[in-house]
């Protein structure tokens, strides 16, 4: 249904959940080196993701690069941030869309956000809190998306 994109992810067990989240609403994991972990077969992936990993279809790349060359950069392109004012409750999502969220240390670079300023979104947080976990993350933004468009997922 849509396309979770992690960049350069540092915690497997982030990546396990979000890929069992994935799996739950059949969307397409990719996920984009380096990580900070050796590589998706480490247990801490598998026992996060549980059985439904070899299920999910996720995809590697070895760059962003890599990964622009495969799913070319367009306006259906979202990007988690901070550094934003959108909401991401406020963006009209689409089956197929993309929705990148960057490393759980850093974010996504400033420079990926400032050649896509219109299509960053933030998620609002009541405090001064900095962020919040990638994978909680990552299941606020998707299942909005997936709201918005149930009743194509039915």
């Amino acid at each position: 249904m849509f396309n979770i994109v992690l960049l350069e992810p540092r915690i497997p067990g982030n990546v396990g959940t979000i890929g069992r989240l994935a799996f739950a609403m059949n969307s397409t994991l990719h996920l984009i080196k380096p990580y900070g972990f050796r590589d998706i077969t480490e247990k801490e992936v598998r026992r996060a993701g549980l059985d439904y990993w070899f299920e999910l279809d996720v995809r590697e790349y070895e760059n962003i690069e890599d990964f622009w060359s495969k799913n070319p950069l367009s306006n259906r392109h979202f990007f988690a941030t901070t550094k934003t004012k959108q909401l991401y409750f406020d963006v009209e999502y689409k089956a197929g869309d993309y929705i990148y969220f960057g490393r759980e240390d850093a974010g996504l670079p400033e420079e990926l956000l400032a050649k896509n300023k219109e299509n960053c979104i933030t998620i609002p947080m009541a405090n001064e809190a900095r962020s919040l976990n990638l994978a909680n993350s990552v299941s606020i933004v998707a299942y909005e998306a997936l709201r918005q468009n149930f009743k194509e997922f039915k």
